[in-house]
């Protein structure tokens, strides 16, 4: 007889999510590449849809901020496109979570177009300190992402 799964695999180091937001012709410079502060704002976007498709309510008295945010520019997005955004796991710690990010364009096999980190840590947000990840927020956060 076979066992159906209902729970997600624990949340552990190189689990992966995927996501692909189209850019918008307002996000180029004056040469049609991709502003270099949209990169973030991607970045940004893939990971509140994250936590939005996990079930976390922004704001509450408790949550995540953004403690590092870092990216490398390895060539240019022209318009149209659409970014694949792909988080990896790298380290789940007590309160801290470090993801590597790859940017890429959707339909070009030729590589990464930049490569970002970020590092999200839970926070009480009234008390202003960190606390340990909850475990039923690491369990929705395991849903949303394949395990390696």
């Amino acid at each position: 007889m076979d066992r159906v799964i209902t729970e997600a695999a624990p949340l552990a180091e190189g689990a992966w999510h995927q996501i692909d937001l189209p850019l918008r012709w307002g996000d180029m410079d004056a040469l049609n590449h991709l502003n270099n502060t949209i990169y973030f704002r991607v970045m940004e976007e893939a990971r509140i849809s994250i936590l939005l498709q996990a079930g976390l309510k922004l704001p509450d008295s408790e949550g995540p901020i953004l403690a590092h945010a870092s990216c490398d520019f390895i060539k240019p997005f022209g318009y149209p496109a659409t970014v694949r955004v792909t988080h990896r796991l790298v380290r789940l710690g007590r309160s801290s979570m470090e993801l590597d990010l790859t940017l890429e364009k959707v339909g070009d096999d030729s590589g990464p177009y930049a490569r970002g980190r970020n590092v999200l840590v839970w926070m009480d947000y009234v008390a202003n300190c960190s606390k340990a990840w909850p475990a039923d927020v690491l369990a929705r956060l395991a849903a949303q992402f394949t395990p390696a």
